[in-house]
């Protein structure tokens, strides 16, 4: 269970040009082409918008940065043991 031999890829090919045609498939890769292109280009805007965008406006107000006094905490509670299992031999 090799790869694929020369002899192999040739005849893939050969049985690709009979169904599709040789200029369908050149259709094809153009259409690739055009796809690829037009993506490209519409990344670029994209980037080119989001440099154009102003810079958003950041609020001046004081931070607070007093010490605070340490809040209590809430006393923890163990959980509940687990329910009583019937089923275990008891001595």
């Amino acid at each position: 269970m090799g790869g694929f031999s020369l002899w192999h890829w040739l005849v893939v090919i050969i049985l690709v040009m009979l169904l599709f045609g040789r200029g369908r498939i050149s259709d094809l890769m153009g259409d690739l082409g055009k796809g690829l292109k037009s993506f490209k280009e519409g990344m670029g805007d994209e980037e080119a918008a989001k440099r154009q965008e102003p810079p958003r406006s950041i609020e001046n107000r004081p931070i607070d940065v007093t010490p605070q006094p340490p809040r209590a905490q809430e006393p923890v509670t163990p959980p509940p043991p687990p329910p009583a299992d019937d089923t275990t031999p008891r001595p």
